[in-house]
């Protein structure tokens, strides 16, 4: 076979990828096989593969490869959310530059862009997975408004609104201003920011004095309708009852007292504004104070802004201000840190509004899915320090606000009728809403045409928290083979930054819709950051094109990568010369593939040096598999990878197959050419799940395979009875071989000149190893010493001690010469360097690290002096 020189990733990787989808080797359907099942993180159908997606779904990848190679049905699949907030904004911009405004189309006129946009643009990322090798069962490809995904979303919200979990409210909501749309609390930001704190006078009604509050937001005083001060606080006692004037609109508003007011906070005295803050609200429902909305749904003011009408909110909070000093209304502004809401999509900053919402109680529905984590284990976390952070956020959970201002998604099936449309049904259908409409009015009449169905659309999280069952028709269909055979799913691997969104919300489904766990691991990735720990974006430019990695480094090479420094749970500190590392190490096995398949084989006689290395290989593959499955059990992935690593590159490369390597030109003998194999096979194995182009590539280059012989679905290894013994010999005898070698090149000796060994033994080593120890060290003899031998260079091993007779191999008076020329260099660079620390004037001035640097410098020195010295004695002639 014509091996090609070097390893060319690009024309591999298509090809082998090419031939997995045409054998279907990644398509599970149920057998009698125990299947091993991952459901993908959905990502945006608006996504392209970022830094973040690679690390992700690489993890994923090693998982199901090495689930398959363990002769698992192994069930990878993939998929893709309709991210509704994402999605409607990208086609509203879209629409916008063909001069198309949303509000100008009916919602039908709308949806037909949207599924245009997604058929065109869509799914973008799940085509760039495959370039990363990603072994998912395409097939199987499902898109959260497919229609069965969409009738699943719908029958849920149906069982739980007549379940009495789901009910409509009129709240404060999170408002994102730019989407136009509600948000869960889940999809707010909170991020500190440093504004300013403005200090406001409200004049008392009928008199000269003065109220002063503080507030972050000015703009909204124009929706003030009430000041309170705590019951107990006497520098007010006489305002009790009165009323205050709000500056600009002078609205007569009044005086309240409620103990929520913090008498040590500010001055005392709160502004109350229902309509924009959640407790200003609470304090209004008590207090039966009137609620005024002053913003637009874009934030921009409406009529109750009066002269400020139709200005963004920030535009008039820098005008209004101005206009409060104008009037004597502004007492002072202080520089303020305090903690801004912002959407987790858009990015805006999050107004509080009220309105009427959809809402899912969560308080019962939780207990479930919380016992499953905290109590009984039977969902585990990787890290285990994010059940602390799971267990809080679900014992303190709010209720969810499932319903979105948006058109693209999931409509809610609430349809209203009756006077002024005050009556509701829900119901799957609109046959079915009109049937239930008939029975509830005891109107038979009613028409379709008098039903008119809620504009809004449901959460896109409302949809994916379902994502593990209805892939399977498990909502649809409870009882079907598929959702039975592959529910609950193994390990899902995900980002922390969505345990709220999406992990916690899954496992509250599991087991309200199947009594069951949706999966059994959570195996939490850090977040990809940069060499200077910022996280990776598009806006800092620090992200570099996940593309042009794989293009520049191969697919495998950038996983090695990746996973080299990824730890469960903590960030990955990114830097492109782990790909190089990657690169590497993939050239590396390319080229021990090549020496290997390049050497001739005969019937001879085994040398005694290759079947002790046999021996000690094939405990050492046991050693690092019983170590690799260890690490992948407790999902530390980043040690698994890099014992394999150690193993093929330290311990099959650089040891093993030197010790069985024929010399120059000669043949290897047949028995130990298949050990060789038979090993290089075993480590492909290993590294497959890792690496999986150039193993395959290797793999099938070996020997002819067909298709049912194909790595991707080999054995993974099963480790061997153990020897340890053989493993402390060996480690031994390689440091005895790398005594050895550390003394040729200090002396110059050059390795085809045989040398002598003599030992002196404390400690018993077994003989065996002598064969090893003479091919590495090209040692002629080896013999056992009573006394230190004079004219000898000497290394110690554990208590043993080893000496090389340099007669004939070092000219002596030529070693010596050059030793104290060294030595007589090294004293008086060791002078110049103690004269320039002596001197005080540059230890004072220079800084710091310079003067660090230096005594470096003389510490160095001294250690080499007295290495020389050592040497020096051992070479003279007493």
């Amino acid at each position: 076979m014509n091996i090609p020189s070097k390893y060319d990733p690009i024309a591999i990787e298509d090809k082998w990828y090419a031939y997995w989808l045409k054998h279907k080797y990644f398509h599970s359907v149920p057998d009698e096989r125990e299947p091993f099942t991952i459901v993908i993180p959905p990502p945006n159908v608006t996504g392209v593969l970022h830094m973040g997606h690679m690390l992700n779904n690489t993890l994923q990848d090693v998982l199901i490869r090495k689930a398959r190679l363990q002769g698992r049905n192994a069930c990878w699949v993939p998929g893709m959310d309709h991210a509704s907030i994402a999605t409607e904004a990208k086609v509203v911009a879209k629409l916008r530059e063909e001069g198309i405004r949303k509000a100008d189309l009916t919602r039908e006129e709308f949806l037909e862009h949207a599924w245009e946009w997604t058929h065109d643009y869509g799914g973008v990322i799940l085509e760039q997975l495959k370039k990363l090798g990603c072994s998912c069962d395409w097939d199987r490809t499902k898109f959260t408004m497919d229609e069965d995904m969409s009738a699943s979303v719908i029958r849920v919200f149906v069982d739980l609104y007549r379940k009495g979990l789901i009910y409509k409210g009129y709240r404060m909501v999170n408002w994102d201003p730019e989407a136009k749309t509600t948000l869960s609390d889940e999809e707010v930001i909170y991020e500190e920011k440093q504004g300013q704190l403005y200090y406001l006078k409200y004049t008392v009604e009928g008199s000269s004095e003065s109220l002063t509050i503080a507030t972050t937001r000015p703009e909204t005083i124009l929706g003030d309708t009430a000041i309170c001060i705590h019951p107990e606080d006497e520098r007010f006692a006489h305002l009790r009852g009165k009323k205050a004037i709000v500056p600009v609109c002078n609205r007569v508003v009044p005086i309240i007292q409620d103990e929520y007011v913090d008498m040590e906070f500010g001055t005392g005295c709160l502004k109350v504004t229902p309509a924009h803050d959640e407790n200003d609200w609470k304090l209004g429902e008590k207090h039966g104070l009137e609620t005024i909305d002053i913003f637009h749904e874009d934030a921009t003011l409406n009529s109750y802004g009066l002269h400020y009408q139709g200005k963004d909110r920030f535009e008039v909070r820098k005008e209004i201000v101005k206009e409060l000093n104008e009037i004597g209304a502004l007492e002072k502004v202080e520089t303020y840190t305090n903690k801004v809401g912002t959407s987790e999509r858009t990015k805006a900053v999050i107004e509080p509004r009220l309105l009427d919402q959809w809402f899912l109680s969560m308080e019962e529905l939780v207990k479930p899915a919380l016992k499953a984590v905290v109590d009984t284990g039977e969902v585990r976390f990787f890290p285990k320090k994010f059940e602390n952070i799971y267990k809080v956020w679900m014992e303190n959970i709010r209720d969810w606000n499932i319903s979105r201002q948006l058109w693209w998604g999931q409509q809610i099936p609430a349809y209203y009728y009756g006077e002024g449309n005050r009556e509701v049904v829900v119901a799957e259908t609109p046959e079915e809403a009109l049937k239930e409409a008939r029975q509830k009015s005891g109107n038979p009449g009613l028409k379709p045409e008098d039903l008119k169905q809620d504009e809004d659309v449901l959460d896109t999280w409302f949809s994916s928290w379902l994502w593990p069952i209805s892939v399977f028709g498990g909502i649809l269909d409870p009882d079907n083979e598929e959702v039975n055979y592959y529910y609950p799913t193994n390990d899902l691997v995900t980002a922390p930054d969505i345990i709220f969104f999406w992990v916690a919300r899954m496992i509250v489904a599991g087991y309200e819709f199947r009594d069951a766990r949706p999966f059994e691991n959570v195996y939490f990735t850090g977040l990809v950051r940069d060499k200077e720990r910022r996280k990776m974006s598009k806006q800092l430019g620090n992200s570099p094109d996940a593309l042009k990695l794989i293009e520049n480094y191969g697919a495998d090479g950038v996983r090695v990568g990746l996973l080299l420094s990824a730890p469960a749970g903590n960030d990955l500190l990114f830097d492109e010369s782990l790909c190089q590392q990657g690169k590497n190490f993939a050239n590396k096995i390319w080229n021990a593939f090549r020496l290997v398949k390049g050497w001739e084989v005969k019937d001879l006689p085994q040398p005694e040096a290759a079947a002790v290395g046999i021996q000690w290989y094939g405990n050492k593959l046991s050693a690092t598999l019983e170590e690799v499955n260890d690490h992948f059990s407790k999902y530390r992935i980043s040690d698994a990878l890099m014992a394999i690593y150690k193993l093929i590159w330290d311990d099959f490369c650089s040891w093993f197959l030197e010790i069985v390597k024929p010399a120059y030109q000669q043949p290897i003998d047949a028995k130990t050419y298949a050990s060789v194999i038979g090993f290089f096979e075993e480590n492909l194995k290993l590294l497959h799940p890792f690496m999986p182009f150039l193993t395959e590539e290797v793999w099938q280059c070996m020997s002819e395979r067909s298709p049912d012989q194909a790595l991707v679905v080999a054995s993974w290894p099963e480790p061997l009875t153990l020897d340890k013994e053989i493993l402390e010999e060996f480690s031994f005898a390689s440091e005895v071989i790398s005594g050895i070698r550390t003394i040729r090149k200090e002396k110059n000796i050059p390795q085809k000149d045989a040398l002598e060994l003599q030992q002196m033994r404390v400690q018993q080593v077994s003989s065996k190893w002598d064969a090893v120890i003479e091919k590495l060290g090209n040692i002629h003899s080896i013999t056992s010493v009573e006394t230190a031998p004079e004219g000898a260079l000497s290394f110690r091993v554990k208590s043993n001690e080893f000496f090389i007779p340099v007669t004939g191999a070092v000219d002596l008076e030529a070693e010596i010469l050059k030793i104290r020329e060294e030595l007589s260099y090294t004293r008086g660079f060791l002078n110049s360097v103690e004269k320039k620390l002596s001197n005080e004037r540059f230890v004072n001035n220079a800084p710091e690290a310079v003067v660090a640097l230096e005594r470096k410098k003389a510490s160095d020195a001294r250690e080499k002096i007295e290495t020389l010295e050592k040497s020096l004695a051992s070479l003279s002639t007493p």
